[in-house]
């Protein structure tokens, strides 16, 4: 069976959404990170892919802006899928013209439950988020490779 978003969506709730984003520097290394990662699809381009939510002013969102596509990989035990794409940011310090910002508070809850997450008070969830200029990052699913 080929890997398809249903196979990284498993593995990401056997993982509770840990997963490692990478993506490229100026200089061609690779630049990776472990985040809590979900499928979701994009709220503009309607694209089916993977979302996660990064804090504002993280150097991998200077990267993705810069390279405009990241691979996110899933595994639990030996078993893996990555999907790769092009990078979308909607955030305070990325609007989308698309995209009403009055919504990225919902927008952010949404992509933190899709990788796994959950909160007990979901006013201060937002507080810290707007806090910390957090951002929703949609990778589309433009090829999904894995071991199965």
């Amino acid at each position: 069976m080929a890997a398809d978003l249903e196979l990284v969506r498993a593995l990401s709730l056997r993982e509770n959404g840990l997963a490692t984003v990478s993506t490229v520097r100026a200089d061609g290394t690779v630049h990776s990170s472990v985040v809590n990662a979900g499928v979701i699809e994009d709220p503009v381009t309607k694209a089916p892919g993977v979302g996660f939510v990064a804090v504002g002013g993280a150097k991998k969102l200077d990267l993705f802006r810069r390279a405009g596509h990241a691979t996110i990989t899933f595994r639990r035990g030996w078993e893996w899928a990555a999907v790769q794409g092009a990078v979308h940011l909607i955030g305070p310090d990325d609007p989308d013209p698309d995209f009403d910002p009055a919504r990225l508070p919902q927008l952010l809850r949404e992509v933190f439950i899709a990788a796994t997450g959950t909160h007990d008070d979901w006013d201060e969830y937002d507080r810290v988020m707007a806090a910390e200029r957090r951002v929703a990052v949609f990778v589309t699913a433009n090829r999904i490779s894995g071991n199965r």
